[in-house]
């Protein structure tokens, strides 16, 4: 591993630890060079998945993606950061678990409204109206009787 200060290749392990749950190292390092320390992080190096979307094109899967929808959902709602991002670590290792090169986008779509509903039901109602594109207030109030017929869990 080069320096990214000196760009020398003489550097020290100092401290490694595990991130994420196991899925990746933190490691820190030492330039011998230069005497500054830099942070490195190693990880697994997945298959790629490709997302087909709706009118058949095809695009990488990208986390962020499914993080921003996740973020603009829980806008304004008690919902930690944290909890958002074990969201996203669960839909992605489902993705990954399945050993498919190709996942329809309808199918990552689904998973974060599964998770959406547990999380927080505005949060999911947000995200299913803009998800489902419902067309008339009716569909609204169909989403939202969901929720009156089931008992509220405390958080």
């Amino acid at each position: 591993m080069r320096c990214p200060y000196c760009n020398s290749k003489d550097t020290d392990v100092v401290d490694s630890r595990e991130v994420l749950d196991g899925k990746s190292i933190r490691r820190r390092r030492e330039c011998r060079e230069c005497g500054k320390r830099f942070t490195t992080y190693e990880k697994t190096d997945l298959i790629e998945i490709t997302v087909i979307k709706k009118d058949g094109t095809r695009e990488p899967f990208d986390r962020n993606k499914i993080l921003n929808g996740l973020l603009k959902a829980c806008e304004k709602r008690k919902v930690s950061r944290e909890a958002i991002d074990g969201v996203v670590d669960r839909i992605e290792m489902k993705l990954r678990s399945k050993g498919k090169a190709e996942i329809k986008s309808r199918e990552i779509g689904n998973m974060i409204v599964k998770e959406l509903f547990k999380l927080d039901h505005v949060a999911y109602i947000r995200f299913a109206s803009v998800y489902y594109n419902f067309d008339s207030p009716e569909e609204f109030r169909k989403i939202v009787r969901l929720f009156s017929a089931k008992p509220r869990k405390k958080k």
